[in-house]
């Protein structure tokens, strides 16, 4: 039996047209995916991507496909579904690594980001760094400075969205004209993990994230955008194919409750019925007990 666990994601902190094409960086939460390979028969409902994976990796290491049907995939996650929260990043990475180690192979975080492409659009939570990552097909994997601590009010409404149909829609017109607004959201990403700037990195995201509302509108977006000001939080991030927002703030130094009753005040409550605080934290597929 082998146990691997990944974040989940508050969508991304930026996303747009960066150096070239449509790349992304990853906003990884305490919130994960854990799950177990064992030797058993499959579960009935189990999550098909997770048999995929399996499925990859065993043709990879020329195993016979057969062996398929001998091994046991258990999920454990509350990580939301299609809501731009990476679960399915989550569940394919955790599975990929549980299944190596059960099989007494090992996987770079390279490897495991080409299998996860390979099967569907993949966030970059699976590295231990903040990562810009081209997340269609792997090419571009450029790593960070340790980013600064901060948390997230995570914003998380009622609608659904499937990362896969935001992908079937055409985007690259709309993605170059705010290739200028990506350039300096990624330099501002940068020059705040290498200075440890956590209001740096919120003006970073603010900027991806007002980009994303020609491509996907948040509901009372302008409004939330207030709030950050008022409330003096380091800025806002979105899942840039999914309907999650992040509040991006410190536990320590905000008032979450009078967030929250702002939040209330100007009718956002409604909209973002589900609030979750949560901590950003490092990335990275880990072995699990």
């Amino acid at each position: 039996m082998s146990v691997a666990r990944c974040p989940g994601s508050c969508g991304e902190l930026i996303q747009g047209w960066i150096l070239g094409s449509e790349k992304l960086v990853s906003c990884p939460i305490d919130w994960y995916s854990t799950v177990e390979v064992r030797r058993g028969t499959p579960r009935l409902d189990e999550r098909p991507l997770t048999r995929r994976m399996v499925d990859t990796l065993l043709a990879h290491w020329d195993y016979p496909l057969a062996m398929s049907q001998t091994l046991r995939i258990e999920v454990d996650s509350t990580l939301p579904i299609a809501k731009g929260m990476a679960s399915s990043t989550a569940d394919l990475a955790a599975t990929a690594l549980a299944t190596a180690m059960h099989l007494g192979h090992s996987l770079s975080e390279s490897e495991l980001a080409a299998l996860c492409v390979s099967l569907e659009p993949t966030d970059s939570t699976l590295f231990r760094s903040l990562t810009l990552f081209d997340h269609l097909h792997a090419r571009t994997q450029i790593a960070c400075a340790p980013a600064p601590e901060f948390d997230l009010l995570v914003l998380e409404s009622p609608r659904v969205l499937r990362t896969a149909d935001y992908h079937r829609q055409p985007r690259e017109a709309a993605l170059r004209t705010h290739a200028s607004t990506l350039a300096q959201a990624w330099e501002n990403l940068q020059t705040a993990c290498e200075s440890n700037s956590a209001s740096l990195l919120g003006e970073a995201a603010t900027l991806s994230a007002v980009a994303s509302q020609t491509l996907l509108p948040k509901p009372g977006f302008d409004t939330l955008l207030t709030l950050v000001e008022s409330c003096g939080l380091y800025g806002l991030n979105v899942a840039h194919s999914g309907s999650v927002v992040g509040l991006m703030l410190d536990r320590r130094r905000h008032d979450v409750e009078y967030v929250k009753w702002s939040l209330a005040q100007r009718g956002l409550a409604e909209r973002w019925p589900q609030q979750h605080l949560l901590k950003a934290v490092t990335g990275g597929v880990q072995p699990s007990t």
